[in-house]
């Protein structure tokens, strides 16, 4: 089959197909997301907290992203992989930026980056663009401005706020940007946001009228059984299952009932 593009997820939107999106920070999870046929992969710096422990997305390094993105480019998947700036790594100056950016593509191998913010990334966006990189976008609760906002709040209530986000909107659209991220937002406004976009929108916490939807893996797969937000459904509960392995395999061992003489050479 056929990598997906940018072209192809355009295509995507214009002919009304929803695209499917999964963050995701490790070669085996990236293979079997390949075989399920998810469109888009986000190798997200959402790992802080999935996979590393951190309390928010801000520690995480532009080491980590190219590291984890290396992983995932590993088994060659037919989706598009997009990768996340991480805090600090843009909007600083253009040439960081571009430094950035480019050693994401060059030594991680990440089909696009992403990065958050409405207006005061739409320069950073543009830059990247205009030298050739592919660029997301991502507008209403930006977990790198956790600090800012007080905590992971609904974006766009107020009709001023709502008004804003759409500008943002707009305005990433005109830097060139392929693509935004539309988290956390009323899911009317993120409907019209979406209607008045050429370029596709990737919902999460956004309501059904994006062009697509994205989850973080560990949640969809129920490995966090204190984390419950309202828009999130768990397809598995891993939680459970690795727990009960876990006790199964510890309990087999103590008792040295494995390996059996079947499990020796």
């Amino acid at each position: 089959m056929k990598r997906i593009t940018v072209k192809t997820l355009q295509n995507m939107k214009d002919s009304g197909e929803k695209i499917a999106a999964l963050t995701c920070y490790s070669y085996q999870p990236a293979k079997i997301m390949d075989q399920a046929g998810i469109d888009l992969i986000l190798v997200g710096d959402s790992l802080g907290m999935a996979e590393l422990g951190y309390e928010t997305t801000l520690p995480v390094s532009l080491e980590d992203i190219i590291h984890h993105t290396k992983a995932v480019k590993r088994a060659r998947p037919r989706a598009f992989i997009v990768s996340d700036m991480p805090f600090m790594s843009y909007n600083v100056t253009p040439a960081a930026t571009l430094e950035a950016a480019g050693r994401m593509i060059k030594e991680g191998g990440a089909d696009a980056v992403k990065l958050e913010g409405g207006k005061i990334s739409a320069d950073s966006a543009k830059l990247l663009v205009d030298n050739g990189i592919a660029v997301m976008g991502h507008i209403g609760l930006t977990p790198q401005s956790v600090n800012k906002f007080g905590g992971y709040r609904v974006q766009g209530r107020s009709e001023e706020a709502a008004a804003e986000l759409a500008a943002a909107a707009k305005i990433l659209e005109a830097s060139g940007v392929f693509s935004i991220v539309l988290e956390g937002i009323p899911a009317k406004l993120a409907e019209e946001i979406t209607g008045k976009l050429l370029i596709p929108t990737i919902g999460i916490g956004a309501g059904a009228g994006c062009d697509g939807q994205v989850l973080v893996v560990n949640d969809m797969l129920g490995m966090d059984p204190e984390f419950s937000p309202k828009f999130l459904r768990r397809y598995e509960n891993l939680y459970e299952r690795m727990l009960e392995a876990f006790k199964e395999f510890s309990k087999d061992v103590k008792n040295s009932t494995y390996p059996s003489a079947e499990e020796e050479y």
